[in-house]
């Protein structure tokens, strides 16, 4: 019992260092037909907005791949150049519609018994109408608001949620407002949570999930997989 209890201890310190963290996109949520579009790919604690050096990221997080999905739902890889901090890509949109960047990582490196996922997205809306109620991105825990919607302060948002494609309660999701001030609320039945925003400007959402589950990653056993997933939106006056 005592060996048990100690292993225990030891895992949820190991944990807590990467719970605190997250992999997060930052771009603009609306763009151009033809005009190139910049996009920035950030880890580390968002809180405080202080994102790791590249050199110091988790495990092989700095290996992830960044997907471009397409108003048609078509994926295109995109190139990523690390800098400092932070790594780089762009894409132009060719057409009206509403543009995924998706990024789904497991982490080579267990922590104790447990294994973790990172899933970041971002939606840009280019033209008008472009406007998507759903996700596209396919990963396998995910947050969503909607693109190309306007949110307005002191109005309700709801932030849909899933797990392997199932809307899920009990997800909690981390808001972070540009003001520093954040919160956290969990999802009901239908995957749901709700929270008013107070502040205009970019809010960031991290949804999270601890989920027993046997599997095996580069020859390693994990009995449970800690998932997060980050996506941004814009709110206005």
């Amino acid at each position: 019992m005592k060996i048990k209890l100690l292993l225990s201890l030891l895992l949820v310190c190991c944990c807590s260092h990467v719970f605190a963290h997250m992999l997060w996109i930052e771009t603009q949520l609306t763009g151009t037909k033809g005009k190139e579009q910049q996009v920035k790919i950030y880890y580390g604690e968002y809180t405080e907005h202080t994102p790791e050096k590249v050199s110091d990221w988790y495990s092989d997080v700095k290996t992830f791949t960044l997907w471009l999905i397409g108003p048609d739902k078509q994926k295109t890889k995109l190139t990523c150049t690390p800098g400092a901090d932070h790594f780089t890509a762009s894409f132009t949109p060719a057409t009206d519609g509403v543009y995924t960047l998706a990024v789904s990582h497991d982490a080579r490196e267990l922590g104790g018994t447990t294994k973790y996922q990172f899933n970041a997205s971002a939606t840009v809306a280019v033209g008008k109408t472009a406007v998507a109620t759903e996700t596209v991105t396919g990963h396998e825990l995910t947050a969503f608001t909607g693109a190309g919607k306007v949110f307005k302060v002191n109005k309700p948002v709801a932030v849909k949620t899933s797990f392997k494609s199932t809307p899920t309660e009990k997800i909690q999701v981390a808001v972070f407002s540009p003001s520093g001030w954040n919160t956290t609320i969990v999802t009901d039945a239908a995957g749901v949570a709700t929270f008013v925003p107070l502040w205009p400007g970019k809010y960031m959402l991290e949804a999270t999930n601890m989920h027993t589950e046997d599997g095996t990653l580069y020859e390693n056993k994990y009995n449970g997989v800690w998932r997060n997933a980050t996506i941004a939106f814009e709110v206005v006056k």
